[in-house]
């Protein structure tokens, strides 16, 4: 999936009180993180989602969109919103895959059961696929490792022949790859 570029869908998403509409192309010419979960009315999800909305300021500042997806219905992420005081404070798309189509997009539609994998993928301004992670039903992500990652992402796309080593921080010092360096990290 690691440089890839998204496939085509069309989808209703809930998004600050209101249904529209997104495909693909909405997701174009900025950083996106699509971030896939099993179903709404759960358990570790609304602890993830939560996690994630406390941070969209900080990557809506850094120009990244968020796309939360589950095969639950639009609908039915409006009515979570409602009910719920977590998931109340989200701002970014909900999107309702029913149909699984951008799950399956994405590789990540749990077989024979309609629901998503606990998934997270990381996409460039071009529409390819920087990064992804995925983890078991019971093991939630957490939003700050996946800041670090978009930070790496976006200093490496600013920076051609530079790369961010293991546990890179924002400002500190990379590494130039190059033949003098081979054996010697």
């Amino acid at each position: 999936m690691i440089n890839t570029t998204i496939k085509p869908f069309t989808a209703t998403a809930f998004k600050k009180g209101e249904f529209v509409e997104i495909t693909e192309q909405d997701v174009l010419g900025k950083w996106a993180v699509f971030f896939f979960y099993p179903a709404d009315f759960t358990f570790v999800c609304p602890t993830e989602l939560g996690d994630l909305a406390d941070h969209y300021e900080e990557l809506q500042s850094r120009g990244v969109e968020v796309y939360s997806v589950s095969t639950d219905t639009h609908f039915t992420h409006k009515a979570w919103h409602d009910t719920s005081d977590t998931i109340g404070k989200i701002d970014y798309f909900m999107v309702g895959d029913q149909t699984g189509t951008i799950t399956n997009n994405f590789g990540v539609m749990r077989e024979g059961q309609g629901l998503a994998d606990r998934a997270t993928f990381l996409i460039d301004p071009e529409g390819v696929i920087q990064a992804m992670e995925i983890t078991a039903e019971g093991i939630g992500r957490e939003a700050e490792d996946l800041m670090r990652k978009v930070k790496a992402a976006q200093y490496v796309a600013n920076n051609p022949g530079e790369v961010c080593p293991a546990k890179w921080k924002e400002g500190e010092e990379t590494l130039a790859p190059s033949l003098d360096l081979v054996g010697k990290i």
